[in-house]
């Protein structure tokens, strides 16, 4: 229900919306501590935008949007899980951490075994300890019983436990009844926003500071960032213009490997080399000899859910910062949170901090270099993943992630909001107009254009053209 309605809605007003929950057997809730996803959009304007909610522990929520464009806006709140449902995640979290597990093959000469790894492992059998000497990075195999440990193989994807609910506490992990569902509006869910006059348009622009929320939203399917200017890269030749004489790295799981296939198929001189590897895993690289660009991608360290990875290139990213001469020609793209989903937040904590620490020390030997962080994304959720690789737990990781990158010089490319505004449906691998709009960001900080307030009384400029 639309708590603020009114016929003067304009540019830069909050919307506000009450959510009133309901348990399983339809009573009203008296509690707390449900997952929501909530948008504004405008169809007709490929617009989009997301809210934010604050619960106040007693069954009902306000969400706050800001209204960042004109002309007909819609409001779409979601429930992604119940608190019953987040309370089983948490303890799945804590209590079954070895819930995605993994493999090693070890080999020598006719014989093999396969032993199951992960970053703790229980019971008493004897282990190879594969844990980093430099990050102190834990990983463990179970010895094979007639093989030594120095003769791994590969690293690969287990499989994931079941079972780990009762059919009552199943209840609480139903598609189409409790997973991203829909909440029926009470009452309109659309409201009439009119254009800001041009001095308007300055004051707002005077308000904006660099916590705004949200970051960005969608018009005409493309990102505008509240607090930077985003050029649009819709030519391949802009985008080599601006990679020229650069070294691109591109370190994390298969979200930021999305960059790098969009790189080497929208751009024609950017030239993929076969390096033996498998294409899902990597390691990868193009090159563009004559505008001397050069594009890597290679997948963080264990855990990672790939099927098969070569021990030998299981790097760990902060190690490969640390090999990073950096400068005003590097530039380094990170992602790291899917894959590590199912274990307890200190786990996470540990391979930030690591991560972080690699990154103070480049800028400090190198404090031209370009460092970006790629957040986290929304995904599409059925019962067995939502044990796995819910939103929630991604919210929390993703949480984590701006919280231990922020206030050291590095930008953020805000793949959460891009996937949660968009009108697309969520998918861990969002489709190629939101992974361009990414790379759209991640190439506005290396290339800025213009100064924002000019390109936001452009962009309102154009907006009130449509509606006149």
């Amino acid at each position: 229900m639309i708590l603020n309605n009114h016929a003067n809605f304009k540019v830069g007003d909050q919307l506000e919306v009450l959510v009133h929950m309901k348990d399983y057997e339809g009573n009203s809730k008296q509690y707390g501590g449900d997952y929501l996803q909530s948008r504004i959009h405008s169809a007709d304007l490929r617009a989009g935008a997301i809210g934010r909610t604050v619960d106040y522990q007693n069954g009902s929520y306000i969400i706050f949007f800001t209204l960042l464009w004109p002309g007909e806006v819609t409001v779409s709140v979601s429930l992604v899980h119940p608190s019953e449902g987040i309370q089983l995640l948490q303890r799945l979290q804590e209590e079954n951490p070895d819930r995605a597990y993994f493999k090693s093959l070890f080999k020598s000469g006719r014989i093999s075994e396969v032993t199951i790894c992960n970053v703790c492992l229980p019971g008493d059998m004897p282990v190879c300890n594969f844990t980093d000497s430099y990050t102190g990075e834990p990983w463990f195999c179970y010895k094979p019983r007639r093989l030594s440990c120095a003769t791994r193989i590969n690293h690969f994807k287990g499989g994931y436990k079941k079972g780990l609910l009762t059919s009552e506490e199943s209840n609480f992990f139903q598609s189409g009844v409790n997973i991203k569902i829909p909440i029926p509006s009470i009452g309109p869910d659309t409201v009439i926003v009119r254009p800001l006059g041009h001095a308007e348009m300055e004051s707002l622009e005077r308000s904006h500071s660099s916590d705004v929320f949200p970051s960005g939203y969608y018009y005409q399917d493309e990102w505008q960032q509240s607090t930077q200017l985003i050029r649009h890269f819709n030519k391949s030749s802009d985008i080599t213009e601006c990679l020229q004489g650069k070294l691109i790295y591109l370190f994390g799981d298969s979200t930021i490997r999305q960059w790098f296939e969009y790189l080497t198929a929208f751009v024609p001189d950017l030239v993929e080399i076969n390096l033996g590897s498998p294409k899902k895993v990597g390691p990868l690289m193009a090159v563009d000899l004559r505008h001397n660009i050069l594009l890597n991608f290679r997948c963080h360290g264990p855990p990672i859910r790939f099927f098969t990875v070569f021990s030998s290139e299981l790097h760990y990213i902060a190690n490969e910062l640390n090999r990073i001469v950096g400068g005003k020609n590097t530039v380094i793209a990170i992602t790291i949170w899917s894959h590590l989903s199912t274990f307890p937040i200190e786990v996470y904590i540990r391979r930030l901090r690591n991560i972080r620490r690699a990154v103070v020390r480049l800028l400090d030997r190198s404090p031209k270099t370009y460092i970006i962080i790629k957040t986290a994304n929304v995904r599409e959720l059925d019962p067995e993943v939502s044990l796995f690789n819910s939103d929630w737990y991604s919210y929390q990781l993703d949480t984590i992630m701006r919280k231990m990158f922020s206030g050291i010089g590095v930008f953020f490319v805000d793949a959460w909001e891009m996937s949660l505004a968009h009108h697309l449906p969520h998918k861990l691998h969002p489709q190629d107009a939101i992974v361009k709009n990414q790379l759209d960001a991640f190439l506005s900080f290396i290339c800025p254009l213009k100064t924002h307030y000019s390109f936001l009384t452009d962009i309102h400029n154009q907006i009130w053209s449509i509606l006149v």
